[in-house]
């Protein structure tokens, strides 16, 4: 039974969506394991945009069921927006969404605390949360006395539940100067409704998937953020509240990593980073807005303007092994194309030495210098390119180098926003059983 995941492996925003929604034919289902309303992954299929926060990016195609993994946070509100607006367009999602009964709820209570914690900085830094409560609610989560699955919600204690919790988070958040007004009956009445307008969806998806793993169907991973955004091994504290690299693919959906057959790691052809944080690669001049603009490089879920650099191969091999991934697939190459020439990191100078490791802690990584190897641009348009052979030379140059810095080979090329714009270069990628050994 063939299982592939696919892992961001920069600060997120790698168009991971994209990637899912293309390989989605060749499975028969896709499960979302972490992460929460903060992730935004955008599929484009010809005029139509598609902007998902909870719900898997396989959505888009009928035969395919998609799962949301107890790992996932869940808010109640804006996955029934993405609910009513799928079928709004004409997408069913009533035969093909699953839900997990054991995902944590986002609570108004989560949004209050969130920016308490986001008014706070960070060594004079906003982490950059995006205010969406997924933060608070992992933490409630970790925590457990305050904390409320969605399975939770159909049982009788429900609303003593809320009223308990609520009681204490009235305490804290009047000591933090925040808004403690939060109204027991109002937030019970609210969500128990959502709860009956989900509940079609609410199962055990973790019985679901083990059933699903002894019939050998094949299962696609969804990834949210990025791998340099993982709670324990990304650039902490400036990062999300979940494991966001590989490493948490088992623990988000329930699935023994053995079943995972292959890795499939998406990058962009450069760098983005949104919120606070060191960026070693950062360009913050007229060429880091020039990639900005090029690239549309402004957050789905926030709408923020994204900081923006050159490919960083120190952090990408880095977070290439974290993951275990196969294989890379390198997306957005057509913002590069007007670019006379354009750069790689292949080094960090640390204290007058340099060094190929990425470093655990921020206050090094905020003093590094990166060390810049030099490509000439191919200034050509590739967005019409459907094979490897179309790409011109430059370009095919440029993929050589980032393959042989991070160590993996280049197996898929995105060349612009739609479906078409995806070059495979490797049929193990393109075709059904993609989880091969």
């Amino acid at each position: 039974m063939p299982g592939t995941c696919v892992i961001g492996l920069q600060w997120g925003d790698e168009a991971k969506g994209k990637l899912v929604d293309l390989l989605t034919v060749d499975y028969d289902i896709v499960v979302r394991y972490q992460g929460g309303a903060n992730a935004g992954h955008t599929v484009v299929i010809g005029d139509d945009v598609y902007k998902l926060h909870h719900i898997p990016s396989g959505i888009l195609n009928s035969n395919v069921t998609n799962v949301v993994g107890p790992g996932v946070v869940l808010n109640p509100p804006t996955i029934l927006d993405e609910i009513d607006s799928l079928s709004e367009r004409g997408i069913g999602v009533l035969e093909n969404l699953m839900i997990s009964d054991r995902a944590h709820v986002v609570f108004p209570w989560h949004l209050l605390e969130d920016k308490v914690i986001n008014d706070r900085p960070v060594d004079g830094e906003s982490i950059g949360t995006t205010l969406r409560g997924i933060g608070p609610c992992y933490r409630d989560k970790v925590g457990r006395s305050h904390a409320i699955r969605l399975g939770d919600m159909y049982r009788p204690d429900f609303r003593q539940k809320v009223e308990s919790i609520i009681a204490a988070k009235r305490t804290f958040l009047a000591q933090a100067n925040g808004d403690s007004e939060l109204d027991g009956d109002e937030i019970h009445s609210e969500f128990a409704g959502y709860a009956e307008r989900l509940r079609p969806f609410v199962g055990d998806t973790t019985h679901f998937l083990l059933d699903a793993i002894e019939a050998n169907q094949r299962m696609l991973f969804e990834g949210a953020q990025g791998a340099l955004l993982d709670i324990d091994h990304g650039t902490f504290p400036f990062v999300t509240s979940s494991n966001s690299s590989g490493v948490g693919v088992s623990a988000g959906s329930g699935i023994p990593s053995r079943w995972i057959k292959k890795v499939i790691g998406v990058c962009k052809a450069y760098t983005s980073r949104v919120g606070g944080g060191p960026f070693p690669t950062e360009l913050d001049d007229d060429m880091g807005q020039l990639i900005r603009d090029l690239g549309h490089e402004y957050g789905t879920t926030t709408g923020r303007p994204r900081r923006c650099g050159w490919f960083d191969a120190v952090s990408v091999r880095y977070t290439s092994r974290l993951s275990g991934i196969d294989c890379l697939s390198v997306m957005m190459m057509d913002v590069l194309s007007q670019l006379p020439e354009v750069k790689i990191c292949v080094g960090y100078m640390l204290h007058g030495k340099q060094i190929d490791y990425f470093p655990s802690h921020v206050d090094d990584l905020r003093q590094v210098k990166p060390v810049y190897e030099t490509i000439p641009g191919w200034q050509q348009d590739v967005t019409a390119a459907r094979t490897m052979e179309d790409l011109p030379e430059g370009a095919h140059r440029y993929l050589a180098r980032l393959s042989e810095l991070v160590g993996k080979p280049v197996e898929v090329v995105s060349v612009g926003p739609d479906r078409e714009q995806t070059i495979f270069a490797s049929d193990a990628v393109a075709s059904s059983g993609s989880g091969g050994d």
